[in-house]
């Protein structure tokens, strides 16, 4: 799988290798149950979870040595229960609906074992990359609990460095690690934002977006090289570039 230029991939973690969208849905609905011990509105604890989810959306995390992303995270709870009306709020509660939603989450994430598979076949002949996006403790505890550090031949987090995808220091960076250049690699991520322009700007050899939902592009102005379903379609990808270095079109596999 490494003729034809294709040296080394970058692959995206979050919805891209696990599913952390569905872990994530699943853990509110755990933390659902905790608050329907607390409080007897349903209508109540629905607004919650609704306000935490969108606080989570819009974080804007720094580090800082007062404030760890845990102690954030249980203040976004208290705050969602504060704003929906719960009576009697206290940051015992906010606490315990913290801890039961990020253990569910993180108990819950896996790489599939078919995608584990796929990825120590390619790194028979391929140099492989995970390059994730996020707050540095976050994304840490996710690659311990799915245990796929020894699956990579470098990890890089974007909350180690100064920019994060889509900036092309981060790219950068990740070329230098590798020992590759641009056009040596393939850009694997479910995120048209952040994983496909990042790589486009960066000039790699073909971008992958990981079109899990099927759904339709929802920004047409930026164009991956080729659209799968699953990351198990890459060896498809590959086979293509194999015999063409054709990047005029958007292919879907």
């Amino acid at each position: 799988m490494g003729d034809g230029g294709v040296k080394a991939i970058l692959f995206d973690l979050d919805n891209t290798l696990i599913d952390t969208a569905g872990a994530s849905r699943a853990a509110i609905l755990e933390v659902t149950e905790l608050l329907k011990t607390r409080f007897d509105d349903e209508h109540v604890v629905g607004d919650i979870c609704e306000r935490f989810n969108m606080k989570l959306l819009q974080e804007s995390f720094q580090p800082s040595r007062d404030l760890t992303i845990d102690q954030v995270r249980i203040g976004h709870w208290d705050q969602a229960i504060r704003e929906a009306g719960g009576k009697g709020p206290d940051s015992a509660v906010a606490a315990r609906c913290y801890w039961t939603w990020k253990n569910t989450r993180l108990t819950l994430l896996s790489i599939p074992e078919p995608f584990r598979n796929l990825l120590l076949d390619l790194r028979g002949t391929l140099k492989l990359l995970l390059l994730t996006n996020g707050e540095v403790q976050t994304q840490r505890e996710k690659i311990q609990a799915v245990g796929c550090e020894g699956l990579f031949d470098a990890i890089v987090v974007g909350g180690d460095h100064a920019e994060e995808k889509p900036a092309l220091s981060i790219f950068h960076h990740c070329f230098q690690v590798l020992g590759v250049g641009p056009k040596d690699c393939v850009m694997v991520g479910d995120s048209l934002g952040t994983d496909i322009l990042g790589g486009i700007n960066a000039g790699v050899r073909a971008t992958v977006w990981v079109n899990g939902t099927g759904t339709a592009s929802p920004d047409v102005s930026i164009k991956p090289d080729y659209t799968v379903p699953s990351v198990l379609d890459l060896p498809s990808v590959l086979a293509c570039l194999n015999h063409s270095v054709d990047r005029s079109g958007m292919r879907s596999i």
